[in-house]
């Protein structure tokens, strides 16, 4: 049914003034493809990041450290059994020197990701004891805050995670509806992921918490996780287009494109309007940056310095070693877009106000 303007009015209205959106008014959103419309939808997303963020744009540099992995996601360039992948096991002193380049092309923040990589997860306390000493030697030598993606681990890792300076813990459920899961990450228990998110807050971790859109979902699949977003209070929420791998079980699937990533970041601008949501230079590189962030995005990431063997997730080499995935690049685009970077005191202080937020709800 095509929704009409005055119904988008009072819907766009309602989200204005941070009114909780229902399930029938988020199933409209998403059904929106009336390009008149979508520019309503997202000059809506940008008054409620202005309200909040100013014209600050946050910059996440990206450290792919590891690129093995004990798990077999169907979706995945680097499931475990892909003979084509990419695979890499970066030493403490690779990490080290990519953060540091990082930090001083003014990132806000290093984001450590890699596979389930049994190197770490498989060897019990040694593991996370080698990957908590890993965070705690990056956080000493940038002096930036620090996100960590190791995939599902047991709460006393998140706890030696935390200890060890970490801030942010990122772990993608992708999709919230528990079929889609299962068809999608083969052999991984929906509930445990989820719930090692909780726990990660418990442990007064911030969440970075993300949907992967082209995969097959509903309308009201979407709807889910969205509203599982909400229910787990993430601090950052964020939206990927699904990207065809080679070697994969869904290699021959055709993409959507990415306008349907762009209008989900802006509903999640909608339901989220003070937190953090991610454009990422990872699924169309520097030049799919202005329409994400001119859809309420208020944080760049996969920032990957050039000539040190990273790699990207959902493209791996995607403007990479042209340089085009640096803040030299990226500081120009936000420029020809109103918008800058925002400074690392502010950067640092939203995240202080969050923790304490976190331990404010236990007491």
């Amino acid at each position: 049914m095509q929704t009409t303007d005055s119904s988008l009015k009072n819907i766009l209205k309602r989200a204005l003034q941070e009114q909780e959106l229902t399930r029938e008014e988020i199933m409209t959103l998403l059904g929106i493809s009336d390009q008149e419309q979508l520019q309503g939808l997202f000059q809506t997303a940008r008054t409620l990041r202005q309200r909040y963020f100013g014209q600050e744009i946050f910059l996440y540099g990206f450290v792919y450290l590891s690129t093995y992995c004990r798990n077999d996601c169907r979706f995945c360039y680097y499931r475990r059994s892909n003979i084509n992948s990419l695979r890499y096991r970066k030493t403490e002193s690779e990490v080290l020197e990519a953060a540091a380049d990082l930090a001083e092309s003014g990132v806000h923040l290093i984001d450590l990701t890699m596979g389930e990589d049994p190197e770490y997860l498989d060897r019990g306390q040694e593991g996370i004891d080698r990957l908590a000493g890993l965070v705690r030697k990056v956080k000493a030598r940038t002096g930036l805050p620090v996100m960590i993606s190791p995939g599902v681990v047991p709460e006393s890792a998140l706890q030696d995670l935390a200890r060890a300076g970490a801030d942010w813990y990122a772990c993608y459920q992708e999709t919230h509806s528990a079929l889609l899961f299962e068809e999608l990450r083969i052999n991984q228990r929906y509930a445990e992921r989820l719930d090692t998110k909780y726990r990660a807050h418990d442990q007064g971790l911030l969440i970075e918490e993300g949907l992967l859109c082209g995969i097959g979902e509903t309308d009201q699949d979407l709807f889910l996780s969205l509203r599982a977003m909400q229910e787990l209070n993430a601090d950052q929420v964020r939206v990927m287009n699904f990207i065809p791998q080679k070697g994969t079980p869904l290699e021959g699937v055709a993409g959507l494109g990415s306008k349907r990533e762009i209008q989900i970041t802006a509903i999640l601008r909608l339901l989220f309007p003070d937190r953090l949501i991610p454009a990422s230079l990872d699924v169309d590189g520097l030049d799919g940056l202005p329409p994400r962030l001119a859809a309420g995005a208020n944080v760049v990431t996969s920032i990957i310095p050039p000539g040190q063997g990273l790699a990207g997730v959902a493209q791996s080499t995607l403007d990479i070693d042209e340089s085009r995935r640096t803040t030299a690049w990226v500081l120009p685009v936000l420029e020809e877009n109103g918008l800058q970077a925002g400074s690392r005191d502010g950067y640092r202080s939203w995240i202080e106000k969050r923790v304490q937020g976190l331990v404010g709800s236990e007491n």
